[in-house]
């Protein structure tokens, strides 16, 4: 019999987590650690490792193709291109502290499509080989050019079978941008900060707009409540009581709240702390988790933390690729990319972000001449964990990914050794928290879990224990 590689980690107070290159995983102790190393596993032991998957006795044998499929399951392969974030105008009619990008006041002229640029866009969108396409309108405020957005909404809706859009916009909006919202396909993004002060000292600057805001916003959520989403923005240095976050998101009728801190990659870093954040920012995560489980406990309107949650669920099965974020291979520039307001190709919005800080040059080309892959190609060659000389290490791997863009932007290359890298602090205190709380036998902890998987229950066979 062959055992398939274990990677090991202490996890709570409860002995040690053990993970294969599939993902499959089990807790035990210190005594079967030192039998597994010590290559000298009792009869128990294997039959608990070839009954549960982490096993097989010959090449190509039903353990070690059943293996093979898992772990091909836990690897992201791109689809085509049918995911385009477009920035038509950089101009805002707000002046956010946290802007990531280098916008511009709402009144400035040069910051727009022109109608050569439009055309392009149009013409490329046109080329397309799927049949399903995803428009993501950014800014600045799109909103400000309304006119574009109907043109682009209603060429995709004739060029496609289906098309979805959406619209990240501060709310600030006219009556005609109500008209252009209320259609089916189209939802809304918007931006709602911890708590409302926070969003008044940070974005919308006076009590008037904060109301505008506040009303508009209501107004979204109560005509097309599965249509609109607000992400907060946590400053470091103002991190507020977790039952406050979730108090103020209920209240509009939200069910999942995205914990983000001010992102490194954008201006806002010049503005407020974003760099060796990973311990205190993972303190706040774990505390706010178990807040959502307090609350859950009490109420059927529950809560979930969006990325915890996902994090969860690539544990828990394989094939949860479906946030952009996390995905191993993480490719980018390839099933989704983004057309920015001068017409310019990026392969994702943080790459836009740190080519407009200066740092590093991740342009694809423009609309007018063309895509040009060569420097994310480079990129890409190193866009997956499976043979990085730590990540091979780490019980987490089949869960985890890499962010290229992320370690540029901090660390100014990608080689660095993973522990020292904000992505993998930051993810390691996460899986660290998943595991911990899987095997844990609190039925409140239970409830949110199951909840946030998608689960009826965290069944036993789930989370295996070998003594």
């Amino acid at each position: 019999m062959t055992v398939m590689p274990l990677k090991f980690r202490p996890i709570g107070t409860e002995g040690f987590i053990f993970c294969d290159d599939a993902g499959g995983f089990f807790r035990s102790n210190e005594t079967f650690l030192d039998r597994y190393v010590e290559d000298r596993l009792a009869p128990g032991d294997e039959a608990f490792l070839k009954m549960n998957g982490h096993a097989f006795e010959k090449s190509g044998d039903l353990a070690y193709s059943a293996f093979a499929y898992r772990w091909a399951k836990r690897l992201h392969a791109p689809s085509e291109l049918d995911y385009v974030i477009l920035v038509p105008t950089s101009r805002c009619n707000l002046s956010c502290a946290y802007c990531q990008v280098s916008r511009v006041n709402e009144n400035a002229s040069g910051h727009d499509w022109d109608s050569v640029t439009l055309d392009a866009v149009l013409g490329f969108l046109g080329g397309f080989s799927t049949r399903t396409i995803k428009i993501e309108f950014q800014g600045g405020e799109p909103l400000l050019r309304l006119d574009i957005l109907k043109e682009v909404r209603a060429f995709v809706r004739q060029r496609f079978e289906k098309a979805q859009f959406v619209v990240c916009t501060n709310l600030q909006v006219s009556e005609e941008a109500w008209d252009f919202l209320s259609s089916q396909d189209t939802s809304i993004s918007t931006s709602l900060d911890p708590t409302i002060d926070l969003h008044q000292r940070h974005r919308t600057e006076s009590a008037a707009t904060t109301q505008r805001f506040l009303g508009n916003l209501a107004r979204a959520t109560d005509a097309w409540p599965e249509r609109v989403s607000a992400l907060p923005t946590f400053d470091l240095d103002a991190l507020p009581d977790p039952c406050d976050v979730i108090d103020l998101y209920s209240s509009f009728g939200f069910r999942s709240i995205y914990l983000r801190p001010v992102n490194h990659q954008g201006f806002a870093r010049k503005r407020f702390r974003t760099k060796d954040v990973a311990a205190s920012w993972s303190d706040y995560v774990r505390r706010f988790i178990m807040t959502l489980i307090e609350h859950n406990s009490t109420t059927e309107r529950t809560m979930e933390e969006f990325y915890f949650s996902h994090c969860l669920r690539r544990v828990v099965r394989g094939g949860h690729d479906n946030h952009v974020d996390l995905r191993n291979p993480n490719i980018v520039g390839r099933s989704y990319l983004v057309i920015d307001h001068d017409g310019s190709f990026y392969p994702t919005d943080e790459a836009r972000m740190i080519s407009r800080l200066g740092q590093i040059d991740l342009r694809m080309g423009d609309v007018r001449t063309g895509l040009d892959r060569t420097i994310v190609d480079a990129l890409n060659m190193e866009a997956l964990n499976l043979f990085d000389a730590d990540c091979v290490h780490c019980p987490y791997q089949a869960f985890c990914g890499v962010d290229l863009i992320d370690d540029l932007s901090r660390h100014g290359r990608i080689d660095l050794p993973r522990h020292h890298t904000d992505f993998c602090q930051r993810h390691t205190a996460i899986f660290d928290l998943v595991f911990e709380l899987l095997f844990s036998d609190d039925p409140k902890v239970r409830r949110s879990l199951a909840l946030w998987s998608g689960l009826e229950e965290i069944d036993p066979v789930l989370t295996k224990v070998h003594t």
